[in-house]
């Protein structure tokens, strides 16, 4: 009895000893991944990197094919979530002490004002990333079948940013920030342009009725400061994660990223260093009784010219994560996030922005507060969400300026886009607009015929040209898709660098002099 009591007790001494290799083989249960049939366990069994396929294809792992902007998006959003769990802990979402506790993230708590800066950086590079990864994704033509539907979920994921990080720009509860939101809630109120016009207002305010929606009241005040943080923390960022996951899942479902048709030989080269494909020999033999030939978009595609995805898709999505890392950090040290006085209604900025990436809009906006904050963006919105439906052509897919007019129809569209901005935006600023030519001329007229409507209209004119010139839905789409990112640049940069107080136009804000 006492020799088996000695024995427990030596079991329970050598399981106690072994529980940090029992952990790990529960937690890891392939074993290290030094086979091709224990790198495939390590994918399967891991909750988050599941949603890559077992073996990614040369092609896809080159940096020119996606330039790692996908990745450094996903990696920014990050940054943002463990950051904005850090300043939760001290922030307080009340108008009466919100501004103080910024103050106090800002100068008092250890590492608040580093911390505060790495969530601003990694924000903007985060609306950087998903701008520039959408246009990566259309000009390598990666919208089209079978990705249309990932497409959609891309849309919705730029939607979201550009609400995630608007809905932020309210909670320091400084001037910057009140009249950057007031700016918005004008914009969202817009529509009051057109029923003010033809007297419907008084009977169907949907401009205000969009401003109560998005303030929960007439003016910025508490309402609005809740429903801004709870959108920023909560709905929002799961909305953002959902899509994202999605995102990702689509991408192994649809066969991966988009590749020419010859891409198998224009890696054959490379192909070469990894020969032999598997690295195991077959365990099992099997027998089929019958092939039927599917229709999922693997059907076609064998093993050759893949690599596992562990160590190599899993080490290039690192190295992006590390250099988005490095990118936020490094400008986190040199530019802290700005905070001005306390909100003040009373004493409105002036001059009075939106955040960066609403700048172009807000250029048009003073021209025409609905074309510039619901028409035109509304027409953008549908067009790229159109874009998979109306080109159905297979030429140039997965290459980069890819189909019928290719990389030179991207310069010239570039320089229409360019050109048309500058000249229109010279004009206007020199030479004013209808309102300033004939002070009584009705206000429809200036709604539907303003420097924002007729950019569209120059752009939309070069697309028809290119679409006839090369007989290509896909060249009339390169040709408008270009023009818009190329206005979208020129205005951002007049509204942030050129625009002052009472948005005269100044060459440099030495000249705005006392306002």
């Amino acid at each position: 009895m006492e020799a088996q009591g000695y024995s427990a007790l030596h079991e329970f001494w050598n399981n106690l000893r072994a529980i940090p290799s029992h952990v790990y083989r529960a937690m890891f249960r392939g074993g290290p991944p030094k086979t091709d049939r224990t790198r495939s366990t390590f994918i399967f069994g891991n909750v988050f990197l599941h949603l890559h396929s077992v073996r990614t294809h040369l092609w896809s792992l080159r940096w020119s094919t996606t330039m790692g902007l996908g990745i450094m998006t996903t990696a920014a959003f990050l940054i943002t979530l463990v950051t904005g769990i850090l300043l939760m802990f001290y922030y307080k979402p009340y108008p009466d002490v919100a501004y103080q506790s910024i103050k106090d993230i800002h100068f008092i708590v250890p590492t608040g004002r580093f911390m505060r800066n790495i969530h601003r950086w990694a924000a903007n590079v985060m609306v950087v990333g998903v701008i520039l990864h959408m246009a990566r994704a259309f000009y390598t033509a990666s919208y089209r079948k079978p990705r249309e539907f990932n497409w959609f979920i891309g849309w919705g994921l730029l939607v979201t940013t550009l609400g995630l990080s608007f809905t932020g720009y309210l909670l320091p509860w400084d001037q910057l920030a009140y009249w950057a939101i007031t700016i918005g809630a004008n914009i969202a109120q817009s529509p009051r342009e057109i029923t003010d016009a033809i007297g419907i207002t008084e009977f169907m305010d949907i401009g205000g009725l969009q401003r109560e929606i998005l303030l929960g009241s007439d003016i910025v005040g508490e309402e609005a400061l809740i429903r801004f943080y709870l959108l920023h923390v909560m709905i929002l960022p799961l909305t953002l994660a959902m899509l994202m996951a999605v995102h990702f899942w689509r991408i192994r479902k649809d066969g991966g990223l988009a590749k020419p048709k010859d891409a198998d030989a224009r890696v054959a080269d490379e192909a070469k260093e990894f020969y032999p494909v598997f690295t195991d020999a077959p365990a099992k033999t099997y027998h089929l009784a019958a092939v039927v030939k599917g229709k999922t978009p693997a059907v076609g595609s064998g093993p050759e010219h893949t690599v596992p995805s562990m160590p190599h898709l899993f080490y290039a999505e690192l190295g992006v994560l590390m250099l988005t890392v490095l990118i936020c950090l490094g400008l986190a040290f040199v530019s802290d996030a700005p905070l001005k006085e306390l909100a003040n209604p009373l004493v409105p900025e002036n001059p009075a922005k939106a955040p960066w990436y609403f700048l172009g809009l807000q250029e048009i906006v003073s021209f025409s507060a609905f074309m510039g904050g619901i028409g035109i963006p509304m027409l953008c919105v549908i067009g790229l969400g159109l874009i998979p439906f109306l080109d159905r052509e297979q030429e140039g897919t997965g290459e980069w300026f890819g189909g019928p007019g290719g990389g030179r129809l991207v310069k010239w569209s570039a320089a229409v886009g360019f050109g048309a901005s500058i000249l229109v935006e010279a004009f206007a600023i020199k030479f004013g607009w209808l309102r300033e030519w004939f002070p009584n001329i009705p206000q429809l007229f200036i709604t539907f015929i303003n420097p924002g409507t007729v950019l569209t209209a120059i752009y939309a004119a070069f697309s028809i040209w290119a679409l006839r010139r090369y007989n290509s839905t896909r060249a009339g789409a390169l040709a408008l898709f270009t023009c818009f990112l190329c206005g979208f640049i020129v205005l951002t940069v007049i509204g942030t660098y050129f625009r002052g107080p009472n948005w005269e136009f100044f060459w440099s804000p030495a000249d705005w002099g006392g306002h």
